[in-house]
């Protein structure tokens, strides 16, 4: 069923791992779908995957390289994607970065670039979309933070700290924009098998596993499948809450 046929949905960092899951379970939804990245290989190379994914003729798809931690940079490609698109239904704040360490070692950039690229990224985009969505009277926004902005993490403080203030920002907004038809919402995915847990050593692996209590990590699909029914009519009821997508781990 497609779901978002003839919508349009933005996702950041949809380069690889989750976004790019995202991006292209959006595409089989019938969804325009525009990426954010930074890498212009892989860029292409998704772009060729949803072209595989076209549900019908007149589907787009684009990717743009963006630094989605400019204000500037950002405005620009927003104010060019409304031009020529119209519109914009679906943001997926998905763009993260890390850089871990402990506290008393870490270093000002280490902070401020996880700062930047997690949380000021969403506050950039939505800010450059809010008002099209307010007056078209629509839209759906949803923020992808962590489990890691529930629990906190040791080695983390950057990270946590830029995942729990999207939570933050989530609540906020969502009731900002809730008697405009906008509806925001979060999602805190748990450990999924990505590019970086693939890096992990079996030991590292193994201690995780034991946290889970449905015994895996989950897939770039698990959130995908959960940013659909939040993009869809079906979640049109919800707004301002966190969608743990961790195999049981934050209970």
């Amino acid at each position: 069923m497609l779901q978002l046929k003839d919508k349009t949905a933005l996702v950041t960092g949809g380069t690889a791992g989750i976004g790019k899951g995202i991006a292209l379970a959006l595409a089989r939804a019938g969804a325009h779908v525009v990426i954010f990245g930074t890498n212009r290989e892989r860029a292409e190379e998704v772009l060729r995957e949803m072209e595989k994914e076209r549900a019908y003729p007149e589907q787009k798809f684009l990717a743009e390289i963006v630094n989605v931690a400019s204000k500037q940079e950002v405005d620009a490609a927003i104010t060019k994607l409304l031009q020529s698109w119209g519109a914009i239904d679906v943001l997926v704040n998905n763009a993260g970065i890390t850089r871990d360490g402990l506290l008393m070692k870490m270093s000002e950039e280490d902070w401020d670039a996880v700062l930047d690229i997690n949380l000021k990224s969403v506050f950039n985009l939505s800010q450059s979309i809010i008002r099209s969505m307010i007056k078209a009277k629509k839209g759906k926004i949803i923020n992808i933070s962590s489990v890691i902005g529930l629990t906190g993490n040791a080695g983390q403080v950057n990270y946590a700290a830029s995942k729990s203030g999207i939570i933050g920002f989530t609540k906020a907004l969502a009731q900002e924009v809730a008697g405009r038809g906008i509806c925001v919402n979060c999602i805190a995915p748990g450990f999924i098998q990505t590019r970086m847990t693939d890096a992990l050593a079996d030991a590292q692996k193994e201690g995780i596993l034991k946290k889970i209590p449905l015994g895996r990590m989950g897939q770039a699909e698990d959130i995908a499948n959960a940013v659909l029914f939040l993009a869809s009519p079906m979640s049109d009821y919800i707004t301002g809450q966190v969608l743990t997508v961790d195999g049981g781990m934050v209970m």
